[in-house]
């Protein structure tokens, strides 16, 4: 039987209360002040007060604290619209944004189970503000919507975990690397990425993002008035 379908234990007010919600909470507490490496029973547990044989009476592993923790998080992404574009960019951006809420959440999107109340909910409104197009088109249309948002945001997050490490903002590592590629260009091997580095747009994390979700976003229009046509 899934956790989300197994009963938790009757309530213990003493020596301290106890319930699935608790754990997660403090599992997601501790992830986003030091990631998921700082979650472990035994750290819940001592952040609950509760010895941490207790806590397996909620639940098995900490694999299912992990996907607990993924489907908690979710209840902040609630897609919107009343039209298959408008609920595609509202699930792009709000999974975005409980992800820069929640760095770790980067690391355990796309490879858990979405089984859990609150996915299924934001996957039932996806569907239902796509009501009109065809299911051959929604199924491919959500996946690669979803896959692009994946690979965006994992690229965002490592790029600030590797910020954080370097010590160097952007404007510093520029500064450090330039010369460097200076270098390199200036003997003619790469005149393609040269151009880019010289003449090409030079945007913004929030710009980049969307710039390459309008992109997937027109191709799946193109898609969509062909199906209808």
């Amino acid at each position: 039987m899934l956790v989300w379908e197994r009963p938790e234990p009757p309530d213990r007010p003493t020596p301290a209360p106890l319930s699935r919600e608790l754990i997660v909470g403090a599992a997601i507490r501790l992830a986003d002040a030091d990631g998921l490496d700082a979650v472990s029973l035994r750290k819940v547990a001592a952040v609950l007060d509760v010895g941490p044989m207790r806590l397996y009476g909620y639940l098995a592993t900490k694999e299912e604290l992990l996907d607990l923790m993924v489907d908690a998080v979710h209840a902040e992404v609630r897609p919107t619209g009343h039209d298959w574009r408008t609920v595609l960019l509202s699930l792009a951006h709000a999974t975005r944004q409980a992800v820069h809420r929640h760095e770790w959440l980067a690391d355990l999107l796309g490879g858990r189970p979405q089984l859990g109340p609150n996915t299924l909910a934001c996957g039932d409104a996806v569907l239902a503000g796509m009501a009109g197009v065809d299911l051959d088109t929604v199924v491919p249309a959500v996946a690669a919507v979803n896959a692009y948002v994946i690979g965006a945001v994992r690229r965002e997050i490592t790029e600030r975990r590797a910020e954080r490490a370097s010590g160097l903002d952007k404007d510093e590592w520029q500064t450090t690397h330039g010369p460097y590629l200076k270098r390199i260009f200036a003997d003619g091997h790469y005149p393609a990425l040269a151009n880019l580095v010289h003449n090409g747009p030079h945007l913004n994390a929030d710009h980049t993002f969307e710039a390459g979700l309008a992109l997937v976003l027109d191709g799946i229009a193109t898609r969509v008035r062909g199906r209808s046509a």
